[in-house]
């Protein structure tokens, strides 16, 4: 898998500063500090415990995008992957000065720590009245990262920090004391852990264009979020129900002595938040899928889950990869004065942030995952058999054997198909085409579709194409095929078996109805190019001569490469790009796999 290295910017030495000015312009809650990079509330409410974090920039929208209303007072942001100086650090902490105190929350890394630390300590030693009412909380949530290896710099901050800034951030808003602000803060630092896997390393703006670090079918488990490698690769990429339990076993485990980090119990007696996040280049489709999965992972080990929050917390740029982190939450034997209540830990949790930086949630347990609702599944409307004229084929196995073929080249060609998609369309036509065939060829192999039955085998692959193939090629050829079906019915004369003549008859009746629901017309660039082509050839002898109605249908596919398009996928896309790729249309290339599949 390549890096993708291009991105959207001025210019890598003002992205940083570009990007916090866009920050202030989305939320006006916000002043910035621009010359020392500090994002910070306007105007603070003095009377309370101020929040300050920060560190490098890339990781957005920690750190800046969780300043505000309910979390934090001020952000320091250093350029990409460095720590800020403790100059700006300082000036940080002059902007948030206030009546109880300042928590400062850092990961943990040597930069950060050493920045953070020694602004601490210039600010204490300046006001020595005030030393006290400096706090310092350094999170360090990794647990890939063994003990031995881990033994001098400790467990690398990762998104597990997010859920230290909110609970400390919501009970600071309520007016608590500067110590009860930093126990919360220094107690849930204490309980979380956060295990991460990527696809691939990012890239940094304004650095050569890196070479892979993965290979096509490898994964990486355990990377940091600064370009750090992770603890092991992963070969092929495996499906998310294998790779989740892995992920849920690095954050539960307490037999494992190099990574025994938190302290579950493992008795069905774990109660957690769940944390799922976006590294930076993950879909939503796939991080709702992960979160689905991790869900299932963390119940498989009886642990329960309180909460379930997802979305981009803290990246790594473009970083395609996601991280799960759980906050153990405290059991009942555990009670006691340095050790907060559960029910407050999610009450802070829950509470509305007036921030862009934190994610909806819904603020209860999430349902079991057999009460989720789903509709009554559909059925299929039975059609009663007296209601269909049956027809046989002349030759049956011979006709379930030319539809496995054309399944099985449709198969085979998907991944050139995607190709030409790629370029002439959406991409999806290979896949959508792969389904629809996989399921006929399943309707065979199950006797659902047999040239014993060929009207009701048509409409089974109208069905078919419907329900799994979806999207406007699905539409397109489960209007054909129920077309077909009509067709077949209204012109068999008494017949029971099918006949060439027949065939063309019903298929020109098909394309008929087709043309009622599009305005592509030969030449169109469409998939209806050869198949009008081969319906018109095959009607001018009466469906006498199919391989050669065939073979002008692959001339008239090939063709599209050199037709401009005026329907269809390929009508969206540049002109002159499609001029110099000269790819023929992906829907027009699968009629064409489809038909000399059956030909065989």
């Amino acid at each position: 898998m390549s890096i993708q290295s291009k991105h959207f910017l001025n210019d890598p030495e003002t992205l940083v500063v570009d990007s916090l000015q866009g920050l202030c312009t989305l939320n006006p809650q916000l002043a910035l500090d621009k010359e020392n990079k500090v994002v910070y509330i306007a105007s603070q409410d003095r009377s309370k415990v101020a929040l300050i974090c920060g560190g490098g920039s890339g990781h957005e929208p920690a750190h800046a995008g969780f300043v505000g209303d309910g979390i934090l007072s001020a952000a320091v942001c250093g350029s990409i992957f460095a720590s800020p100086n403790s100059s700006q650090v300082r000036r940080g902490i002059d902007l948030v000065e206030n009546e109880k105190g300042t928590v400062i929350i850092v990961k943990n890394y040597t930069g950060d720590i050493l920045n953070f630390g020694l602004a601490k300590e210039q600010y204490a030693a300046q006001h020595p009245d005030k030393a006290d009412r400096v706090k310092f909380v350094i999170v360090g949530d990794d647990v890939a990262v063994g003990k031995t290896q881990g033994k001098i710099v400790g467990r690398r901050g990762l998104a597990g920090t997010v859920l230290v800034y909110k609970i400390a951030g919501a009970l600071a808003k309520r007016g608590a004391s500067l110590d009860e602000v930093y126990n919360i803060a220094q107690w849930v630092a204490s309980r979380v852990g956060t295990i991460g896997v990527g696809l691939e390393h990012c890239h940094v703006p304004g650095t050569a264009a890196g070479e892979s670090h993965l290979g096509p079918a490898e994964i990486e488990i355990g990377m940091g979020i600064h370009n750090e490698p992770g603890h092991r690769r992963l070969s092929p990429v495996p499906p998310l129900k294998d790779l989740l339990p892995q992920l849920v076993d690095f954050l539960t485990v307490t037999t494992d002595s190099e990574r025994s980090f938190l302290p579950f119990k493992n008795d069905g007696s774990d109660r957690v938040v769940l944390l799922v996040n976006n590294l930076g280049g993950v879909s939503e489709l796939e991080l709702a899928g992960i979160v689905g999965e991790a869900r299932r992972a963390l119940e498989a080990k009886n642990v329960k889950i309180e909460r379930v929050i997802a979305g981009t917390f803290m990246t790594s740029l473009n970083m395609p990869g996601f991280s799960i982190t759980t906050l153990l939450l405290p059991a009942a034997s555990e009670a006691g004065q340095s050790v907060p209540d559960s029910s407050l830990i999610l009450s802070l949790l829950d509470e509305p942030a007036n921030t862009p930086g934190w994610k909806w949630s819904s603020g209860t347990v999430p349902p079991a995952a057999d009460q989720i609702a789903s509709g009554a599944k559909r059925q299929a409307s039975a059609v009663p058999q007296e209601d269909l004229v049956s027809l046989r084929a002349e030759d049956a196995q011979a006709f379930n054997a030319a539809v496995e073929r054309a399944c099985n080249a449709l198969i085979a060609a998907e991944p050139e198909i995607t190709r030409m998609d790629n370029i002439a369309g959406d991409g999806d036509c290979g896949l959508t085409l792969k389904a629809g065939a996989s399921a006929v060829l399943k309707g065979v192999q199950e006797g659902r579709i047999s040239g014993t039955d060929v009207v009701r085998s048509v409409i089974a692959i109208a069905q078919v194409a419907e329900e799994q193939m979806g999207g406007t090629s699905g539409a397109l050829y489960s209007i054909f095929f129920s077309a077909l079906a009509q067709g077949l019915q209204a012109h068999h004369a008494g017949s029971q078996t099918l006949t060439p003549a027949l065939w063309s008859a019903a298929l020109s009746s098909a394309l008929s109805k087709l043309y009622t629901y599009t305005r592509a017309r030969p030449p169109s660039r469409t998939l209806v190019d050869p198949l009008a082509t081969f319906i018109e050839a095959l009607a001018a002898v009466q469906g006498a001569e199919v391989a050669a109605a065939a073979a002008k249908a692959g001339e008239a596919a090939l063709k599209t490469r050199d037709l401009e398009a005026k329907a269809g996928r390929s009508a969206y896309v540049e002109g002159d790009r499609l001029k110099q790729e000269r790819v023929p249309d992906p829907g027009a290339w699968g009629v064409k796999v489809i038909l000399e599949g059956l030909l065989g």
